[in-house]
């Protein structure tokens, strides 16, 4: 098989069937399967992809438990998929589904591992458009990537990347950040954007400081690496203060400040060891990655 279309469900009653019928026009040339993944969708969605999975035979369903979120319902399609390359598309109809076979050619001509698309004009909300852009330029640090790279959900992954991404169970799963812990080989093609057809996006500000805080926590060591050298900084400081006030350049005012900036940056640090300490205790403590509730798979070939 050459190609598997991860989708993830969420809210998506309205536009999946029509995405799953214009999928099968767009690909029919090629050697494909379709793979749903409801993510504790509180809509009928579970209904609607469960009957798309007994009317074709291209695509498979699994339903997750509960909401687990978009991350860990595309690394659980990923761990289904049977195809040469994935391509995780989003079930909102933004994206349509020609492009597709744009990011296969990119990743078949130029021997590439990994395809993202980009686009000349995003057709999402502001507020998405400003978290894209804080996320990508933490990555850009973070991760070494290009800076005029954009990561965005809908890409293409070569099987072998996949198998890679699929080994990480922890509980934060950040595919993109997995993706470069693996290869470097990657690359970009534009494509078409639409505005969304049916409902409004999930994407809310408390969903864009969870995914910040994991991917600062979860794959980087740059806070305790900022909290050390503010430590520093802060005990150089307090010298300097100290040695004034024996030498009688400046009263006890100064050494009082000193302490509240010491004691400010010890109680971020802690709080910062905390979070990476948390995050340490979810994931040997097994905190599941996802839960399926129950799956159809069909066996396309």
């Amino acid at each position: 098989m050459l190609l598997s279309v991860v989708i993830p469900v969420y809210k998506g009653a309205q536009s999946i069937s029509l995405l799953v019928h214009k999928l099968h026009e767009t690909l029919q040339h090629v050697s494909f399967e379709i793979v749903l993944v409801n993510d504790g969708s509180p809509d009928n969605s579970e209904e609607v992809c469960a009957s798309l999975a007994l009317r074709y035979p291209r695509v498979s369903f699994i339903s997750l438990r509960r909401n687990f979120g978009e991350f860990n319902a595309v690394i659980c399609g990923l761990n289904h998929i049977k195809g040469h390359f994935a391509v995780i598309i989003d079930d909102d109809f933004q994206n349509p589904p020609s492009e597709i076979l744009k990011l296969l050619h990119k990743a078949q001509s130029d021997n590439l591992d990994v395809v993202y698309s980009y686009y000349e004009d995003k057709k999402h909300h502001y507020f998405r458009n400003f978290g894209s852009w804080l996320v990508n330029q933490m990555t850009s640090y973070l991760f070494e990537k290009p800076k005029d790279l954009y990561l965005s959900s809908f890409k293409l992954i070569k099987k072998e990347v996949v198998t890679e991404i699929c080994k990480y169970t922890g509980p934060y799963p950040y595919i993109d950040a997995l993706i470069f812990r693996v290869t470097k080989n990657v690359g970009r093609v534009l494509v078409e954007h639409h505005a969304r057809a049916e409902g409004q996006s999930s994407y809310t500000i408390q969903k864009l400081i969870a995914l910040f805080l994991s991917i600062l926590f979860g794959y980087s060591l740059l806070p305790v690496r900022i909290i050390l050298s503010l430590g520093v900084i802060s005990l150089s400081f307090s010298f300097i203060l100290l040695i004034a006030q024996i030498l009688g350049l400046i009263d006890t005012g100064a050494t009082f400040i000193a302490i509240c900036i010491f004691g400010s940056i010890q109680t971020i640090g802690l709080g910062i060891i905390g979070e990476y300490v948390a995050k340490g205790f979810l994931t040997q403590n097994s905190h599941p990655q996802f839960v399926v509730k129950s799956k159809h798979i069909n066996h396309a070939e």
